[in-house]
């Protein structure tokens, strides 16, 4: 399918109808419209930098990974775009039942609103892991394997990281002992697959731990864990006010946790102090 004839918003009309029908109600797409989106998506992936320097109001979402129906009600919570600018932090498929309709739409907004809505690369978009997860067996089921390597080739080339107003660190993971300048990470190559370890890796994989001081092993086998000290030296080295990830499901008492955050402009979020002393390791 040439770039033209991709008409992205019949695709968005469609992934949209489902709304209000049952819960994983197949949306029809052509093995053309899908690869369109993906080589059009790549394209502007590759044309924004691999660390987005972004402003408020956007709202920042995390892990999707195949649920779609809950991704429309979120955009019916938040606004569907163009109505709100969003930012979502990776783990746009496997697991759930329809990777499909939620990569599509995500990619489709991204086409139709490439300066307003933007997409991090999460762990699951990385061929070695979402081979095991779902979205390979969805793609042959659906369509064929080629479509799937299609998906591999866009997904090579998306963001690492996002700095919102100069004071929010986004990335899907979390830090890396690696990270000493955010040059680092913009020197990043894209198309790039995910290493077993290294910078790219820890954005994507690591995670933090309130009973870590320092790194500590990361129990997923892959990265590490990093306490609240290491947190607290990166904000003060780079002079943020805090980071925003996902790759973790919030227990209940976590859930509590909301920050608001409008701009520069309208006051800072509540967040510890930078000088936190960190736990002591147990």
């Amino acid at each position: 399918m040439a770039e033209s004839e991709l008409n992205v918003d019949s695709l968005i009309s469609r992934l949209l109808e489902v709304r209000g029908c049952r819960p994983g109600k197949i949306v029809q797409m052509t093995e053309a419209e899908v690869r369109g989106l993906c080589i059009k998506s790549r394209e502007i992936f590759l044309s924004q930098p691999i660390l987005l320097e972004l402003e408020a109001p956007l709202k920042i979402c995390g892990d999707i990974h195949g649920q779609y129906t809950d991704l429309l009600r979120l955009f019916e919570y938040g606004g569907f775009p163009p109505e709100a600018n969003y930012l979502f932090l990776g783990d746009y498929v496997d697991r759930g039942k329809q990777s499909l309709e939620t990569i599509c739409l995500l990619l489709a907004y991204k086409i139709k609103y490439p300066e307003n809505f933007f997409l991090l690369r999460g762990n699951h978009e990385c061929a070695s892991i979402n081979r095991i997860y779902g979205f390979y067996d969805e793609c042959k089921r659906r369509f064929n394997i080629k479509l799937w390597k299609t998906f591999t080739d866009c997904f090579n080339c998306l963001p690492i990281a996002a700095i919102i107003d100069e004071k929010i660190f986004c990335c899907h993971g979390g830090l890396s002992p690696d990270l000493q300048s955010m040059e680092q990470i913009r020197r990043i190559m894209r198309p790039t697959d995910v290493p077993d370890t290294g910078l790219l890796c820890d954005l994507l994989w690591s995670d933090p731990d309130k009973d870590v001081q320092g790194w500590g092993e990361n129990d997923r086998g892959v990265s590490f864990t990093f306490g609240a000290d290491v947190v607290s030296k990166f904000l003060n080295r780079h002079d943020l006010d805090l980071i925003c990830r996902a790759h973790q499901i919030l227990k209940p008492s976590e859930k509590k946790a909301k920050y608001q955050y409008g701009g520069v402009n309208s006051g800072r979020p509540v967040t510890p102090p930078r000088t936190t002393q960190a736990p002591k390791k147990r």
